[in-house]
């Protein structure tokens, strides 16, 4: 694991990471996967946390590796959920959808409450995390984010963007300017990504007409 965590190059005076580069870069594959609706998007999510553990928990970054720990979690009941819903749209692809309102309060209710737990528990033991809140922020948004994707709704993309405007200037602020500069690239993905799966969710949402091939 030494190579792994060592310096791969300099960038702008930045010091990039193996880990750091690799686990970022599968990532974006495994957003461009799940914007095309891929259910291989979840084991590209797996291996990118697994990465990314090594790489925070070299860093003594405990909040941003025990993240990874739950992303890893979460991929293993995304990969679950996409595979049994896998038929559920009209052309056989994984059904997406808006959440109901009571869906979005509740994703922002466990948002705010986890944010607040979390945080809490890094500001008393600040061994656990450098920035407690932004990082408490990014580690329960990037769980509601992912659990959402798991559910096909439409918000997770949203939860993503939210992540995203903290994600770049802690990533930067803790040295790992590669994951800042794929924050960036990620944005980009997620408007792209949003825009994509809103029409869809409205496509699959129309009614299919008596007679009419599906």
């Amino acid at each position: 694991m030494n190579w792994l965590n060592s310096e791969a190059f300099t960038l702008f005076g930045q010091h990039i990471k193996w880990s750091d580069m690799i686990g970022n870069l599968i990532g974006l594959i495994a957003l461009a996967l799940g914007w095309r609706r891929s259910i291989w998007t979840w084991p590209a999510q797996f291996l990118s946390g697994l990465i990314l553990f090594a790489a925070f928990a070299t860093a003594h970054l405990a909040g941003s590796a025990g993240k990874q720990i739950v992303v890893m979690l979460v991929a293993g009941y995304g990969f679950w959920q996409w595979n049994r819903g896998r038929q559920q749209a009209q052309d056989g692809s994984i059904a997406i959808r808006f959440a109901t309102w009571r869906e979005r309060g509740a994703l922002l209710g466990a948002a705010a409450l986890g944010t607040l737990a979390v945080g809490g528990l890094f500001t008393a033991y600040p061994s656990l995390s450098w920035d407690p809140w932004p990082d408490a922020y990014i580690f329960v948004g990037t769980v509601v984010a992912m659990y959402a994707q798991a559910r096909g709704m439409v918000e997770f993309w949203f939860a993503w963007l939210l992540v995203d405007l903290v994600g770049v200037p802690l990533n930067f602020a803790n040295g790992f300017a590669f994951s800042g500069f794929v924050y960036v690239i990620y944005g980009a993905l997620v408007l792209w990504g949003l825009r994509d799966w809103w029409l869809r969710s409205r496509k699959d949402a129309r009614p299919v007409l008596e007679g009419a091939p599906a």
